[in-house]
């Protein structure tokens, strides 16, 4: 019988860099979902392909599977359970995001595929095993990972998030967010691993600013239930996004966006989403239709920087910048994975 699963995109909101010292964080599942289809075959070969990588397909016997690029979330989920297939299959991923914009691709395609796979060997898995099951296959894969996107994509919504102990709490409150991207990413481990080499002389620096941004996911918990608490929420962005410039994961062009949006009379506060050195900023609120991202501005008209001096001014490549940045649209979503036989 075929399977068809889906899992949501993910942004953190609160806690990036702490997590993953076993520290809470606040994320959410996006109204952007990748698609996984599985069709059992006859033989023993398993067959994985996707328009979104030009029509690559991978195909390899069941006891000859390798975790290889441009599938290896997909097939670290098979080796994962390659003692358990009696037979092959063919699966299909299509997506709604692309993995290039830093919403959480390789937790929504594997939590995707751990579905189908888990449906089709008929094994009842309750969410939070799920979780940690996917976890493994993503730190397996590369080496590292806190899970907080994988548990969005499980579970859906606003969700706060440990990894040690292992916990998921999910929340009700679903908040307008607008997403920036900065029209590059830097790869999450390529990111961890430089904040770690900066501050290996200065670890009880690093300890300090993964306390206070825990700090502010405990702040911002009372609030989440209270839907007229926005602009207390933006004010603790902004407090989380001048702990990421601590840790130097905020470049100029990223700061730059944060004080755009905040400029907007729409949003409460922004901050960068993520391990930083690129990928997206996230404002908390709407923005008019009209708006247009202009690399000239300067960060000092922002909503809480009134008093900055135009001599620290921003200085961007405003045509690059203007052409690489760009507004995703997408809403926080209370869905997260779904599997059904079709």
């Amino acid at each position: 019988m075929p399977f068809r699963a889906s899992a949501p995109a993910s942004l953190m909101l609160l806690g990036e860099y702490a997590v993953l010292y076993g520290k809470q964080a606040l994320v959410c599942a996006l109204d952007k979902r990748i698609y996984v289809t599985l069709l059992p075959r006859t033989d023993n070969k398993i067959e994985i392909f996707s328009d979104s990588y030009h029509h690559t397909i991978y195909s390899a016997d069941i006891q000859q599977l390798s975790i290889q690029p441009p599938f290896q979330f997909v097939l670290g989920v098979l080796t994962q359970y390659q003692d358990k297939l009696k037979q092959g299959c063919t699966i299909k991923i299509e997506s709604e995001f692309s993995d290039q914009i830093g919403l959480g691709s390789s937790a929504a395609v594997t939590v995707a595929s751990l579905a189908t796979l888990l449906a089709w060997l008929d094994l009842n898995v309750p969410a939070l095993q799920q979780v940690a099951i996917a976890r493994s296959i993503v730190q397996r894969i590369q080496g590292m990972g806190s899970g907080a996107d994988i548990a969005a994509s499980v579970y859906g919504g606003l969700i706060r998030y440990q990894s040690s102990p292992l916990s998921v709490e999910k929340y009700t409150s679903l908040y307008p967010l607008t997403v920036l991207y900065s029209g590059f990413k830097t790869p999450t481990s390529v990111a961890v691993k430089q904040v770690r080499n900066r501050f290996a002389d200065r670890p009880d620096v690093l300890q300090r600013l993964c306390n206070d941004i825990d700090a502010c996911v405990s702040e911002s918990i009372p609030l989440i239930v209270q839907p007229t608490c926005l602009q207390q929420l933006g004010n603790i962005l902004l407090k989380q996004q001048a702990l990421l410039v601590e840790l130097e994961v905020s470049l100029p062009l990223l700061q730059h966006m944060v004080d755009s949006l905040c400029a907007q009379p729409g949003i409460f506060g922004a901050k960068i989403s993520g391990a930083g050195l690129g990928d997206c900023v996230i404002g908390l609120g709407y923005l008019p239709d009209s708006y247009c991202y202009d690399a000239r501005a300067t960060h000092s008209t922002s909503s809480h920087d009134k008093d900055v001096d135009d001599s620290t001014a921003v200085s961007l490549p405003a045509e690059d910048s203007k052409i690489r940045v760009q507004r995703i649209p997408v809403n926080m979503t209370t869905q997260g994975v779904c599997c059904e036989a079709i």
